[in-house]
């Protein structure tokens, strides 16, 4: 009997790193220079928790050699909580999708996700964008940028053709999608998941890193596994807003890692986005913001997404 390589091992991925995170930090991949460049290449650097085992992992894999370039998915805390550590360590220029590049010239806050979402993230600098339709060029490969909405208005994919390989960040996960964040803030996100899963189906992908959990190379099953999630939410909204709050209570947790009960409350109180979606969903059931978080936490509780050890505290998937 002969027995498949693991995934990491895939000739898509050769010469290449894959840092498989969890969920509050997004993975990492790793560009190795080519000839002619001046440095490596990473994509997404992760939550700014962890922005020192990020920076200890690309210097173990680079062994010395310098990093230039830092390359955004988009601007999820997830995503680029790292930039600020790496950019300090390497002097590696930044590059992000340009949506959000003004707004992170200036730290906007009210632009950014960080204010709305109660989230951490440490200011960077961008240095230059990177625009659906164009190739980014590094590591000898040439990846197509891919202008990938819904899950964030201004998420990017990339793809590479000659290897198969498509970066899929968060619009596709082996099981599923990030939380369509335009839909927690009222506006339409769902058409657009549902295009960029049709622009995947259309490429010869060979196999996928996700922005979270392993590489996957059963890019069928995954886009079956989305759109049926994805159609349970268009046929209830609510579902899906409930969804996404208690995912933005569980990462909140997973931040600070732990977090008396009524500090809590308070958090979802004075968090814009999570107040937004009680305006629109979370009234009927509960009279204020911190009634209804309540409820999410002792569902969460109930379910073993959340554990009660004095404090709460996340517990990963």
């Amino acid at each position: 009997m002969t027995t498949a390589p693991p995934v990491h091992a895939h000739p898509a991925l050769a010469g290449l790193a894959v840092f498989e995170r969890g969920w509050l930090s997004s993975n990492n991949l790793l560009l190795p220079a080519a000839e002619g460049d001046p440095g490596a290449t990473l994509i997404d650097s992760s939550h700014v928790n962890h922005a020192a085992q990020t920076l200890a992992l690309v210097r173990q894999s680079l062994g010395g050699a310098p990093l230039a370039r830092i390359v955004n998915t988009h601007l999820h805390s997830d995503h680029c909580g790292g930039n600020a550590t790496l950019a300090r360590a390497f002097g590696a220029r930044i590059s992000i999708p340009p949506g959000l590049a003004e707004s992170v010239r200036a730290w906007a806050a009210d632009a950014l996700s960080y204010e709305a979402t109660g989230q951490l993230c440490e200011r960077f600098e961008v240095h230059d964008t990177l625009a659906p339709g164009t190739v980014l060029e590094a590591g000898g490969r040439r990846f197509e940028v891919i202008a990938a909405p819904g899950h964030d208005p201004h998420s990017v994919m990339l793809f590479d053709a000659a290897h198969g390989l498509l970066v899929s960040a968060d619009a596709l996960w082996e099981h599923g999608f990030g939380v369509v964040f335009p839909e927690m803030d009222g506006e339409p996100g769902f058409d657009d998941v549902a295009e960029v899963l049709d622009t995947i189906a259309r490429l010869p992908v060979r196999l996928v890193v996700p922005g979270h959990g392993a590489p996957f190379i059963d890019v069928e099953g995954a886009l079956e596994r989305a759109r049926s999630r994805l159609a349970s939410f268009v046929a209830d909204p609510a579902r899906h807003a409930r969804h996404g709050v208690k995912v933005l209570i569980k990462y909140h947790l997973m931040e600070v890692r732990e977090q008396d009960e009524a500090e809590l409350l308070r958090w979802a109180a004075a968090t814009p986005l999570f107040t937004g979606v009680w305006h629109r969903h979370g009234r009927v059931q509960a009279g204020t913001p911190e009634g209804w978080c309540a409820a999410l936490v002792g569902e969460l509780v109930g379910s073993g997404a959340l554990q009660r050890r004095g404090a709460l505290v996340a517990d990963a998937p």
